[in-house]
């Protein structure tokens, strides 16, 4: 067996390892709480840093699209990552800790939900994010690495990756947030089902 063989196989073993160790409860609680959001009309607003931002991009487009159900509440997803000019007019002008809070100030309100992505736990502006959606009453939430860095203490809900590898924990976010899109379509497809049925009836 090759060195690099051996190497793929250990990265997928300890992969496996730390999807094995995720906190399911918290998990389940952000499910709740992105559900009870669609049910209020409320936003939910995306943000990450680095090799968070893209994942912050998905995330949103995910739970914009990929949770749709005939009949059910749809959500209204807001990703900061995605207005690169706005970003970088931000960054330039005043400070790029500021890409990210500057953006939510106008939009964001109490009720809304505002996620933050961090392998650290420390990117400044991630953290402004989070202290500016706390101020103005939104439920805030989490996704951090091994550590946690600062960012545990700044939410109201946050999971951690029980990995020490930047890599796995970019890895893990991804598929968590792949697995609660799946199972808020699956709630959602179960709640509406008698809905959605009365309505694609001709007869109805």
């Amino acid at each position: 067996m090759s060195a690099t063989i051996r190497f793929i196989e250990n990265y997928l073993d300890g992969l496996q390892q730390t999807i094995a160790n995720l906190p399911t409860d918290t998990i389940e609680q952000v499910i709740s709480i992105l559900l009870d959001s669609a049910r209020r009309g409320s936003k939910v607003i995306i943000c990450g840093n680095g090799g968070s931002a893209s994942t912050a991009s998905h995330f949103a487009c995910d739970l914009a699209k990929n949770t749709q159900v005939p009949a059910a509440p749809r959500f209204r997803v807001i990703a900061l990552t995605d207005n690169m000019a706005l970003m970088t007019a931000w960054a330039n002008d005043t400070d790029y800790d500021n890409v990210f809070a500057a953006q939510l100030t106008p939009l964001v309100e109490s009720g809304d939900v505002v996620i933050g992505i961090s392998c650290s736990g420390n990117s400044a502006n991630v953290l402004k994010a989070m202290q500016v959606a706390r101020e103005q009453g939104a439920t805030t939430i989490g996704f951090t690495g091994d550590q946690g860095g600062r960012l545990p203490q700044t939410v109201d809900l946050c999971i951690r990756v029980p990995s020490p590898y930047i890599e796995q924990q970019e890895d893990v976010h991804l598929i968590l947030e792949h697995a609660i899109c799946s199972a808020i379509r699956d709630r959602l497809s179960q709640e509406y089902a008698s809905a959605a049925a009365v309505t694609s009836d001709p007869s109805s």
